[in-house]
């Protein structure tokens, strides 16, 4: 499939999570073929047969939409599995010609001869001239003169010297081809320019550049962008760190942020912005521009990014996209809950969340019969000389009928009460906010007293202060 337009591929395994690394390197592409008007293609590396379920496969296409990268927008997707006839034919083609070599050494075999664990293989079979059998892998045949030379357009010149490389099996004993030939076939047969993938494919560049050339095929344009690593430079790892981009999607992370985020480990538009558009960033972009060294999957900065993206949305698109987590994760029953009150609140809760999760808990005491206590914000709150007289002077003013239910007019009549008791605003409110909302963080109180209403709000006053005297 010859051609001169620039094609890159993105070509994950299904494994039952879409890793954040993962979903880097499906931006790069994307990012790369857009600049250019080339094509991206995706395809799934899907020849282990073990991690190779549909639901798999759905789960990385649900994700790639998610980031907004919709199926218009790429070319596939393709199965490696399709075109198994197609790596057989390549393994038989470069055994014929003497570019590979049938081999029926052991692993045990060749670690007796070599007396050491950490060396490869040896060479043992090269010229014994063995023909295909059962238990026999075939080798190819490193050349055995000067390095191999991957010109990488992001860590530039990297040599590989040939007395490092062992001669690799590309096919197992029972004729099935290893993903290191399918993997040059498919980019091959699918006419890719561009491989950008993560650098732990650093190591297989040299292996995969011999088999382009052994196939009679100039090597793509590489790019191996940086690892990423946690806060202990650790390199991320799906055991130890957060790395399934679907639980930060379920958190409630915008995938704006997340798309902005992602495209700034290890690179950077050059202007100290950080904040911006995917289609800001990709006539900036430029493979060479990535820094080669590890980059910081930083989750706190992540989240400050993402509270920026939602104090940006306007107010209706921040209830829009709100509304799941109200359904699913509500601890009210669904009759209880009242949009136009939610409504009212959400600008308020907006400029105070950094993820979407964290709006139940800003506004579930509205949709309650009584507020989720917190005990620490209680026993803070609730002090002698303090809880139970503020209580008391709020019942007494918040049960006048002719105060406007209002928040103003509800902040100065617990001001002045408070004032009487020789207590500042701040101290006077908390013992109001913990028995209206149950916490001492929250939403501005007096806005949530306005939204509660007067008859919910005394109600409440009322069962904190026969808590505080039982």
């Amino acid at each position: 499939m010859p051609t001169t337009s620039i094609r890159t591929r993105f070509a994950p395994s299904p494994t039952g999570m879409f890793h954040v690394g993962n979903a880097r390197s499906l931006l790069l592409n994307w990012v790369v073929a857009r600049q250019t008007g080339g094509t991206m293609v995706l395809r799934i590396e899907d020849t282990d047969a073990a991690r190779s379920r549909p639901e798999w496969t759905e789960g990385i296409l649900a994700a790639m939409a998610w980031l907004g990268v919709s199926p218009q927008e790429y070319e596939g997707p393709y199965s490696q599995t399709e075109y198994l006839d197609k790596h057989t034919e390549a393994a038989l083609r470069l055994g014929k010609e003497g570019l590979a070599y049938f081999c029926d050494c052991t692993r045990e075999q060749v670690q007796q001869r070599r007396d050491n664990p950490n060396l490869g293989y040896d060479g043992h079979c090269r010229d014994r001239g063995l023909e295909a059998g059962a238990g026999r892998a075939l080798r190819f045949r490193i050349p055995g003169a000067g390095p191999v030379v991957v010109e990488d357009r992001i860590r530039g010149r990297v040599e590989f010297p040939f007395e490092a490389l062992e001669d690799f099996v590309i096919a197992r004993g029972d004729g099935t081809p290893l993903f290191v030939l399918a993997n040059v076939v498919d980019d091959v047969e699918m006419g890719i320019t561009h491989v950008i993938r993560g650098e732990e494919h650093l190591s297989n560049a040299p292996k995969q550049q011999l088999l382009w050339e052994a196939l009679g095929h100039a090597p793509p344009v590489w790019a191996h962008a940086p690892v990423l690593v946690n806060e202990k430079r650790q390199k991320l790892s799906k055991r130890r760190d957060k790395v399934a981009l679907e639980s930060y999607q379920a958190e409630g992370f915008l995938p704006e942020a997340m798309v902005n985020y992602l495209m700034l480990l290890g690179w950077s538009p050059g202007d100290d912005r950080e904040i911006m558009p995917i289609e800001d960033m990709v006539p900036l972009f430029d493979l060479a521009d990535v820094n080669s060294s590890p980059a910081y999957f930083d989750e706190q900065k992540l989240r400050a990014f993402n509270g920026d993206y939602i104090r940006a949305l306007p107010p209706e698109e921040f209830v829009r996209r709100c509304a799941p987590y109200l359904r699913a994760d509500a601890p009210w029953a669904p009759e209880d809950f009242d949009a136009a009150v939610f409504a009212a609140v959400a600008p308020l809760a907006q400029s105070r969340i950094a993820v979407l999760s964290e709006i139940v808990a800003m506004v579930d005491f509205l949709f309650l019969e009584r507020p989720v206590l917190d005990e620490k914000s209680w026993s803070k709150a609730m002090k002698p000389g303090v809880g139970a007289e503020m209580l008391t002077a709020a019942l007494e003013v918040y049960g006048d009928p002719a105060l406007a239910w209002e928040p103003e007019a509800l902040k100065s009549a617990l001001e002045a009460a408070g004032a009487v008791h020789g207590l500042k605003l701040g101290k006077a409110q908390a013992p109001v906010r913990v028995a209206v909302t149950g916490r001492t963080v929250g939403l501005p109180l007096f806005e949530s007293v306005a939204l509660l209403g007067r008859e919910r709000t005394l109600a409440r006053l009322r069962a904190a202060l026969a808590e505080l005297s039982a």
